[in-house]
């Protein structure tokens, strides 16, 4: 199971990863009058005014005076770009400030519509039956250079401008093609951070399972050995007739057996150790850990037949030999780059899994009471419930919808004459405005929760004093948040 903890700590890493690299959609500046030529400020008017009938042919309100607009049947309303470039103030500042632009193509509105829909690119794009930001961007893109540039009612409303030129039109154009496509460079580096996150939570998913296979996979190693000495020149009777104490186990057998546990390998192929890279050699030092512990020499003791002896066995050889080892560790570096901080969390689940195999009534007691999963393997599902598999998602779109603001409050309480904010530590930042977005969003979280939980990201993630100083930060911000009436949690 994944739990919050887990959680956090995935979100602050790819958001730190995002955040860094991100590039903001920006509109285009527009040139100043007396240095751009009479075609560079012409091409800015072509920029804007076809920003206006990109929207308009998506049906997206431009400004509080809108003119005419399509009926939504019309327009293009599955258009994520449109949608997105509306929402930014700077493009609804830019397009409102002049209401006779917001009205330029009313005239022909429909006409223009009506010929975009017979155009072959429009066609193909219908067609697509998932449509991504990227295919948004390609399709406004191939518009502008190859539909309107070319259409001469287009090119009859422009000419309306004293300045018009054809040079001026062809850089606007290209003006327009630049911004969107720097605007698919931006959303989709958020995307992908989003599926990074999604990832990073299902392959801790896949450790969990691949941590409940390893008595398996050791077990089928005893199993080969067991049987390569059995092909000895001058096998020994031990080597032709070997204890099944160990490689009869039965929780192991139970493990073999799980529907669930092989139907997850089956379409998570990952889960399955025995794929690792370099997992034969790793695996056999495992084992002759195992064979060599005092836990293996007592348990070669009792009797046959307990499954509760058996899996209390491997419970303990999981916990004090194989989730500690170096070669579990190597073996997990090599696969993920998070695998070995999922360990902690994810080798604590995987344990409880296996208690709570044996950790029931008496069979026949548990027979009476209906508990039909008395040893066998009882598989935790990848989220507690579903406001767990939505926090990491809501968490990461808070952060960025909020990072201006959020940095605000944090710049707020940084005494300039001590720490210099340009110069944080940026993972430093990154966790506070996480612990901000949940403290102000999740108000059945306490505070005091959401504190201890960031400031612990922080101790192992960013500097030695990171911890400290964000408590303070925090703290303050928290003071100033409650008496503004933004949070309600002591």
């Amino acid at each position: 199971m994944i739990n919050r903890s887990l959680i956090r700590i995935k979100t602050v890493q790819i958001l730190y990863s995002y955040l860094l690299t991100r590039s903001d959609f920006k509109l285009a500046p527009a040139p100043i009058a007396t240095e751009a030529s009479r075609d560079r400020q012409f091409a800015y008017s072509v920029y804007l005014d076809l920003l206006v009938l990109l929207l308009k042919l998506s049906s997206v309100p431009v400004g509080p005076d809108n003119g005419m607009m399509l009926p939504p049947d019309q327009g293009l309303k599955k258009n994520r770009v449109a949608r997105a470039i509306a929402g930014d103030p700077a493009v609804r500042a830019a397009l409102t400030a002049d209401s006779s632009r917001i009205r330029k193509f009313d005239s022909c509105l429909e006409d223009l519509a009506a010929a975009l829909v017979e155009t072959p690119v429009y066609k193909e794009y219908k067609r697509k039956r998932k449509l991504r930001m990227s295919d948004d961007v390609a399709f406004w893109n191939t518009v502008m250079t190859t539909v309107f540039r070319k259409n001469k009612t287009v090119e009859r409303v422009l000419r309306r401008d004293e300045m018009f030129s054809h040079v001026g039109f062809d850089m606007g154009v290209n003006l327009l093609v630049q911004t969107l496509s720097g605007f698919d460079d931006t959303r989709a580096s958020y995307d992908k951070a989003r599926e990074d996150l999604d990832t990073s939570l299902r392959q801790a998913y896949d450790l969990y399972h691949a941590l409940l296979l390893l008595p398996v996979a050791l077990t089928d190693i005893q199993l080969q050995r067991q049987e390569k000495a059995k092909q000895k020149y001058l096998p020994t009777e031990e080597d032709l007739n070997p204890s099944t104490r160990f490689t009869g186990n039965l929780f192991v057998k139970a493990l073999r057996e799980c529907a669930e546990l092989n139907d997850y390998v089956l379409e998570n192929p990952d889960a399955d150790p025995t794929g690792w890279r370099d997992f034969d050699s790793a695996a056999g030092r495992m084992l002759d850990l195992v064979l060599s512990s005092q836990a293996y020499a007592d348990y070669m003791e009792t009797e046959a037949g307990d499954f509760a002896t058996d899996a209390a066995f491997w419970r303990d050889a999981l916990r004090n030999i194989i989730f500690p080892g170096d070669e579990l560790a190597e073996l997990l570096e090599a696969k993920s780059v998070y695998w070995n901080d999922d360990l902690a969390i994810m080798s604590t689940f995987a344990l409880k899994t296996v208690k709570r195999s044996y950790s029931m009534p008496d069979k026949d007691d548990a027979e009476d009471n209906g508990a039909d999963h008395y040893g066998r393997i009882v598989l935790l599902p990848m989220f507690m419930n579903e406001a767990d598999e939505r926090f990491g998602g809501e968490l990461f779109e808070l952060v960025v919808d909020n990072r201006e603001k959020y940095r605000a409050y944090i710049d707020r309480f940084i005494n300039p004459a001590v720490w210099d904010t340009e110069r944080l530590a940026f993972m430093d930042i990154v966790v506070m405005l996480t612990a901000i977005a949940e403290m102000v969003n999740f108000p059945t979280i306490p505070v005091p929760v959401t504190m201890n939980e960031y400031i612990e990201i922080a101790n192992d993630y960013s500097t030695p004093k990171s911890g400290q100083f964000i408590n303070g930060i925090l703290f303050s911000i928290v003071q100033m948040l409650n008496d503004e009436g933004v949070i309600n949690k002591k």
